[in-house]
């Protein structure tokens, strides 16, 4: 009986130990670590957490570098072209074109400096920088010296955009899922 007990008991360990490996298989090929090279460079660069750009990216165009929104936003982090235009004079990134921003190398680099812009505006706060990532800095600013949208001047209690709240909502769980996966089970 002992002995049976013990065989049930590592087939059941054995399961379990199968499950969990197999669980976090697929949960990296849900939240994969593309472009990990460009995204741990210019998130090291920059000062950014890498799995918030990994969120980012997974959020804005799923991995998909030729990903174009309805808005006319270009690449992996669906940089808009008068923002690359911006974006790459700051840096200085000589003979800049709109079509650079399909490629993953600039997209993230360009991308990742941005949010690092955001997060220092917003004083490390990563709720009011996506907000602005999304809903741009000039809403978000407002929305702070609004009483129905910030009680404090300093977080949002509400956003007036559907899709921007939607969009905190979801790169803060894509964020949370890649620290999850990544950060546990090294």
């Amino acid at each position: 009986m002992r002995k049976k007990v013990a065989v049930i008991f590592l087939i059941l360990l054995g399961l379990l130990f199968t499950y969990e490996l197999n669980t976090y298989y697929f949960l990296k090929k849900i939240y994969p670590l593309k472009y990990q090279n460009y995204v741990v460079y210019y998130a090291k660069e920059y000062g950014v957490d890498p799995y918030l750009v990994f969120a980012v990216i997974k959020v804005e165009s799923n991995f998909k570098s030729n990903a174009i929104s309805s808005k006319n936003a270009i690449g992996l982090m669906q940089i808009l072209p008068e923002t690359g235009e911006w974006i790459a004079k700051k840096i200085g990134i000589k003979n800049y074109s709109n079509n650079m921003l399909f490629e993953p190398k600039y997209n993230i680099q360009m991308g990742t400096w941005y949010l690092s812009y955001l997060l220092k505006n917003f004083n490390g706060n990563m709720q009011l920088a996506i907000a602005a990532y999304n809903g741009g800095s000039g809403n978000v600013d407002a929305w702070l010296k609004d009483k129905k949208f910030s009680k404090d001047g300093k977080q949002l209690h509400a956003v007036p955009f559907p899709e921007t709240n939607r969009y905190i909502k979801k790169v803060l769980a894509v964020y949370q899922m890649y620290k999850f996966i990544y950060e546990t089970k090294n």
